[in-house]
């Protein structure tokens, strides 16, 4: 599958890459790697930033400043022969604006690491055992001999610490060690990289924090816990959207000890909500189920989801409704 793609980028002229919606270190970091990667071998790329702004941590990437702020339906797809989808499970996961139909009038190449990933592209490199997008790519330049410069060791190691968890994830195995000793031996300055990631917050974050997880309960005889954020709790605050982030709630909720699945719930604009969904025991509990069955996809331990036109309310009893058809036995494990 590595030369397929190759072949295919070989033959395009004119390269479309995206960020997905509120994109993370994986996203950024895959995009930026696959920029540099193929502006050095004579391409003209366009990576635009989607839906969403940059998060500040991200900002000390190398080829951040070369991200241009538009979304997809900004574009003239005319303008472009190949369209390469990066760490992106489904096309709603490349706008929110409207949907997206496919097959799209140019080539389509899809490089993702999620289970729930269908394979919605002319060519797709799909492998749910990775942990992170930009070890795929890592190992695609590898197959290719694509030369590793220090902005694609530095743009590539930030999507492999950030996707794992600073190697703790579900899914980091030796080969991930391995690969990140490399990047480092090219990128020295690696520590910075890592600084600049985690000592980036803005004091709405602190206020942030503190509204979510006062409002934490708990269900199925403590095995779950759930935070919620409504959209008037974030206009009341004049919260920051960049200090926003569920993902990291969920994963500060099943870092309790009993608590074994984590779910916060944001509703980021009026009746529209994000949730983000973080286990303790990925063999016990699988999370891409929970969320594909609500429409959104994922990991065994990390998944996610949107609901358009539901509020908070109706959200969580959707998921505790959901959880506990899959997992009817949930309170007793």
């Amino acid at each position: 599958m590595n030369k397929k793609i190759w072949k295919e980028i070989k033959k395009a002229k004119n390269i479309l890459l995206t960020l997905h919606p509120n994109p993370d270190g994986d996203s950024i970091g895959s995009s930026l790697a696959l920029y540099h990667a193929l502006t050095q071998i004579g391409k003209k790329v366009t990576l635009i930033s989607g839906d969403s702004q940059i998060a500040g941590n991200f900002f000390s990437l190398p080829g951040v400043k070369e991200i241009t702020n538009k979304n997809f339906f900004d574009l003239d797809l005319s303008n472009f022969d190949l369209f390469i989808i990066n760490d992106i499970a489904a096309p709603n996961q490349i706008s929110k604006i409207k949907d997206i139909i496919f097959p799209l009038d140019i080539k389509t190449i899809i490089i993702d690491h999620h289970v729930s990933n269908i394979g919605f592209a002319d060519v797709n490199l799909i492998d749910g055992s990775s942990p992170s997008t930009c070890q795929l790519i890592f190992n695609l330049f590898q197959s290719n001999r694509i030369k590793i410069t220090p902005n694609i060791a530095a743009c590539l190691f930030v999507g492999m610490y950030t996707d794992t968890g600073g190697f703790k994830y579900l899914g980091t195995t030796t080969k991930t060690f391995e690969i990140a000793a490399k990047l480092t031996k090219i990128y020295p300055d690696f520590t910075q990289l890592i600084f600049d990631i985690e000592n980036n917050d803005h004091p709405d974050r602190l206020k942030f924090l503190s509204l979510i997880l006062s409002s934490v309960e708990t269900y199925f005889s403590d095995s779950m816990a759930i935070a919620t954020l409504s959209h008037q709790a974030i206009k009341d605050n004049n919260l920051n959207p960049s200090a926003v982030s569920s993902s990291d709630i969920a994963n500060i909720l099943k870092s309790i000890t009993g608590w074994q699945i984590g779910v916060a719930i944001i509703e980021y604009q009026s009746n529209n909500i994000k949730a983000s969904f973080r286990t303790r025991d990925a063999s016990k509990f699988d999370l891409s189920l929970i969320a594909s069955a609500l429409g959104g996809g994922g990991h065994k331990a990390a998944a996610g989801l949107v609901l358009k036109d539901t509020s908070i309310d109706e959200a969580k009893k959707l998921i505790i409704k959901t959880i506990k058809k899959i997992y009817p036995n949930i309170d007793k494990i």
